[in-house]
């Protein structure tokens, strides 16, 4: 599921923020001597925190059903995860990184769902909606300095960027066919010399 929001992400940021060749959008940790290495237009989105949105998880089975309606397998619900991102640009000068996070956060602000075009393979067969957001302050207390210095880099300016994504916890299953006949009961009078009752018909609707 990871790799697919990745996908989708770089995709989005591809098509809507930055021109063609305007910059490579990777997903390394932005540590001193990756920053070292580069020598091109980059912009960086760096997973620095995966947790589970508790208060969206759901307990039970769902349908899932044909296109006649009718239920053939079932499935239980997907957890939702929470996928914060460090998203930097890195150029020769600050003055082009600012145009890039400037393009960025133009291209991304308008959706606050990771369109459907943009996904891909499981991510894209579950069907709900993809929250996203960009820039706004993470609910738990938690200082983007400390971050860069676990990377051993210096403060750059970042935009935070959220995924909200849904992760399979078991593969469907295929459920019992529908009873398309009424049941019929033989109920036998245990009195004795009595023989059975007439057979009793029960509507299954």
């Amino acid at each position: 599921m990871i790799h697919e929001i990745d996908e989708a992400l770089r995709r989005l940021l591809r098509a809507r923020a930055l021109p063609e060749g305007a910059a490579e959008v990777v997903f390394d940790a932005p540590t001193r001597d990756w920053a070292a290495r580069r020598n091109s237009p980059t912009v960086d989105a760096y997973l620095y925190d995966v947790r589970e949105e508790v208060a969206r998880r759901e307990r039970g089975a769902m349908a899932l059903r044909d296109a006649s309606g009718m239920v053939t397998r079932r499935s239980q619900p997907p957890r939702w995860f929470r996928l914060s991102y460090l998203l930097t640009a890195w150029t020769k000068r600050s003055e082009d990184e600012h145009r890039l996070l400037s393009a960025v956060l133009t291209g991304l602000l308008p959706h606050e769902t990771l369109p459907t075009e943009y996904l891909d393979g499981a991510l894209a067969e579950l069907g709900p909606a993809i929250p996203l957001t960009v820039g706004v302050p993470p609910v738990e207390s938690r200082s983007i300095a400390d971050i860069w210095s676990a990377l051993g880099g210096e403060l750059k300016p970042s935009l935070e960027v959220v995924v909200v994504a849904p992760m399979p916890v078991t593969a469907d299953y295929t459920v019992a066919p529908p009873v398309l006949e009424p049941m019929v009961a033989v109920v036998h009078d245990l009195t004795e010399g009595s023989g059975p009752m007439p057979p009793v018909r029960e509507d299954t609707q």
